[in-house]
């Protein structure tokens, strides 16, 4: 059988295509052609009703860092607010989790994942 070998885009819509690319880039280094490391993707399909993201939206993007602390730190330097929730969302099985929105509000979650590998 054929499978999928792996995410080859990720598409949605903006306002303002353009300033919304220049601040992916800008602050997170991930550009039109982004080439991503080796590791694990998570693909979960959540419940209709769920509250781990807004329910206006439909989709929640997950991006894995090589240094959270590091990374939340220079998104607070450029002015982003940063949510973490470690009691809540961080653990030595799944590793350590915080939440930035883009300049049109969408969620962005920022992954840490465990030194073991585990899933998020």
């Amino acid at each position: 059988m054929a499978t999928v070998t792996g995410i080859g885009g990720f598409f949605f819509r903006a306002r303002d295509k353009a300033a919304l690319a220049d601040w992916y880039e800008t602050h997170l280094g991930v550009s039109e052609l982004f080439t991503q490391e080796a590791g694990l993707t998570v693909f979960a399909p959540f419940k209709q009703d769920t509250d781990y993201f807004p329910a206006e939206k439909q989709w929640m993007i997950n991006f894995r860092v090589d240094d959270l602390d590091a990374m939340m730190a220079q998104l607070r330097s450029a002015g982003i607010a940063v949510e973490t929730r470690p009691e809540e969302w961080d653990s030595a099985e799944t590793g350590r989790f915080a939440r930035i929105h883009d300049p049109e509000g969408n969620q962005i979650e920022l992954w840490q994942p465990a030194a073991n590998g585990a899933a998020a």
